[in-house]
């Protein structure tokens, strides 16, 4: 063997190596497709190329370089292939045997041609008008199908006018460039047929997580939308920290990183799967299966219809009198405040002062009805005074720990899975939300220097989303001074990351978060971060 041939098996071989290894490690369809064109151009000298892909009955155009003339399309570059797919058959079913690259996959075998414009057997008619716009001139041809290790065919690989070093013009392919570029089309369609069962797998894991999320939805259509917003509030708070290129927190993010907090993020919730509908739901302070105050009207009305029946007996008797008269007027005027001040307990809008709470047990204490039973019990059970007494919200102290534990089934629902090595994070980050900077959060109770920055972020997303959400059965959604107002008394109280929410502020990440997910008008009120307590500038 000559020396020079030695020096080019080396190369070649070389060649192989280098690109075995990039097409192992290469995770974008698109680089990959490309990688393995211009691999395959490297070790055949050929100036042009194009890959097709096969779907269903078709070869669809993905990419084409041609070196002489400076022109990639397809791939990585931006520029799309307006051309249409090559049928691999007829509309009548027959076999598109005209067609160079359908040829190839219909009959499974390498097709060479030394001169496109005068090999028979073939339509070239759409290379010559390719060549006539590109003032370019097509000869020799090397077609391969793509088979991958399951022996299909998912692709073609056409290679356009081979020049081997020193020749002056376009050659025929050698046969150990034919030789070359199967091993190499073979190699490459496992590759891509790796790829893209990776990117199936993770669209049939993104699909069960929106599949666990739209269960969620059905579950409380007052949440609907949570699950979606706070992953891409997240990840809009992460690229604004990202962007600021340094400061206390020296966070980076790259795609992969950036996948891990979306999923995680997609995840923050899905523990609430095992909290029971009537607290998920619970818009009153008395709502179950149904809103008890129903209940406590009727029993009301049961009232007012005995003081009733009362009245008239007395006045069959003869004993009517103007103070009778004025004592029932006085007996339903009382009834119908206690029953509508009672409604008002029952909303959980605002805190509930102690002697409103007192209020409610002297009603309970005093007020007594006759049931359908015939037994006479207090107008108000133990149950109803504990939850017509709540402080705040609607939720009693039993019931928000139920919400609450919605974190720690996050947390071991996600920690139950065997997360790849990439994905590791995700359960630190998903289950940190709750937690403060000063360790009294829950369900760890964990302090600021012990949580990842993508869980501190998460926190502020999940309770900006929260303050702002304009479908929540107990609350209309907030105006972002108010929002902002609320979360800058919470960096004070050492309840979120004070640096993630300077950025939050300074990049008005609230402002475009609004903007994107169409906040109702009149909650995008103008924000002036010279009132935001707790804010500073730089």
């Amino acid at each position: 063997m000559k020396h020079n041939q030695v020096d080019e098996l080396l190369f070649q071989l070389d060649q192989l190596k280098d690109i075995g290894v990039a097409l192992s490690v290469e995770k974008d369809t698109n680089a990959l497709l490309e990688r393995i064109l211009r691999a395959a151009q490297t070790l055949t000298y050929a100036d042009g190329g194009t890959i097709y892909l096969k779907r269903e009955d078709r070869l669809h155009f993905e990419i084409m370089i041609t070196k002489s003339l400076d022109k990639s399309m397809g791939g990585t570059s931006g520029r799309p292939i307006n051309l249409d797919p090559i049928p691999l058959r007829f509309a009548d079913g027959e076999a598109n045997l005209g067609a160079v690259v359908a040829c190839a996959v219909l009959e499974d075998r390498t097709i060479e041609c030394k001169d496109a414009y005068t090999e028979s057997g073939y339509n070239f008619t759409g290379t010559r008008a390719h060549d006539a716009r590109n003032g370019y001139r097509s000869k020799s041809l090397l077609t391969v199908p793509m088979k991958n290790h399951d022996n299909e065919i998912i692709g073609v690989l056409q290679l356009l006018n081979a020049k081997p070093p020193g020749a002056d013009e376009w050659q025929p392919f050698s046969v150990e460039a034919r030789k070359l570029c199967e091993a190499l089309a073979s190699q490459a369609a496992i590759a891509l047929t790796n790829r893209q069962l990776i990117n199936q797998l993770e669209d049939l894991f993104e699909g069960l997580i929106k599949a666990i999320n739209v269960a969620l939805d059905m579950k409380s259509p007052y949440t609907h939308g949570h699950c979606e917003r706070v992953p891409e509030l997240t990840l809009m708070i992460a690229d604004a920290v990202a962007a600021t290129g340094g400061g206390p927190l020296h966070f980076t993010m790259n795609k992969r990183e950036r996948y891990e907090l979306r999923i995680a993020g997609l995840l923050h919730d899905c523990g609430k799967i095992t909290t029971p509908v009537h607290v998920v739901d619970k818009a009153t302070k008395l709502e179950t299966i149904h809103d008890r105050i129903h209940e406590i009207g009727v029993r009301y009305e049961v009232l007012k219809r005995d003081a009733r029946i009362a009245f008239l007996e007395k006045r069959l008797a003869g004993e009517l009198t103007a103070e009778v008269e004025a004592d029932f007027a006085i007996t339903l005027q009382e009834l119908d405040t206690e029953r509508d001040w009672l409604r008002r307990c029952n909303i959980g809008s605002e805190f509930m002062k102690p002697e409103d709470q007192q209020r409610v047990r002297d009603i309970a204490a005093h007020r007594h009805w006759i049931g359908p039973d015939g037994i006479e019990r207090s107008l108000l059970s133990a149950n109803e005074i504990d939850n017509l007494t709540i402080a705040k919200g609607t939720l009693t102290s039993a019931e928000r720990n139920t919400i609450n534990d919605h974190i720690s089934a996050t947390i071991r629902m996600l920690e139950a899975l065997p997360w790849p090595k990439h994905l590791v994070h995700v359960p630190e980050f998903a289950g940190g939300h709750h937690e403060r900077m000063d360790g009294r959060g829950y369900p760890k109770g964990l302090k600021r220097d012990q949580m990842s920055v993508q869980a501190r972020m998460m926190g502020i997303a999940d309770i900006f989303e929260a303050l702002t959400a304009k479908d929540r059965p107990y609350k209309p959604g907030m105006k972002l001074s108010q929002a902002m107002s609320i979360l800058g008394n919470m960096k004070l109280d050492q309840h979120i990351d004070p640096d993630i929410f300077d950025i939050f502020v300074r990049e008005k990440v609230y402002l475009a978060y609004a903007q994107r997910f169409h906040l109702n008008p009149e909650q995008i009120d103008s924000v002036d971060h010279a009132r935001i307590p707790g804010y500073q500038e730089s």
